[in-house]
């Protein structure tokens, strides 16, 4: 069977874009993941090692999201890599990473990137 995990609107600040003042002042992110897996024994037992920890997958996005990157295409890839090499029982995983009020020549709320597999 499988099941899906939703942790959305992980709210963090990063660094992240091509301008100079973006590496010094910085942004709002958004991340959202979404993912399925079998954890039918989870909730049979009430056991968190049967499952996939949220706490786990929220500090992957907060740490990725520290790290610098030009392009929020590259954090976005190093979070996805990072909860499939953390988590082999996942099935599908699917990464949003949103830039909130990006730098740009209008009125742009936001901008995001989606990895899916």
């Amino acid at each position: 069977m499988v099941h899906g995990i939703h942790i959305e609107g992980i709210k963090l600040y990063g660094y992240h874009g091509c301008l100079d003042e973006e590496a010094k002042i910085g942004g709002h992110y958004i991340v959202d993941v979404y993912l399925t897996t079998d954890f039918s024994e989870a909730a049979k037992t009430d056991d968190l090692e049967k499952t996939i920890d949220y706490c786990a997958i929220y500090e992957i996005a907060k740490a990725e999201v520290a790290v610098r990157s030009k392009l929020i295409e590259q954090v976005c890839e190093r979070i996805h890599r990072r909860i499939r090499n953390q988590f082999g029982n996942i099935k599908t995983l699917h990464v949003k990473l949103t830039k909130l009020t990006p730098p740009m020549n209008g009125d742009v709320e936001r901008v995001s990137v989606e990895i899916k597999d």
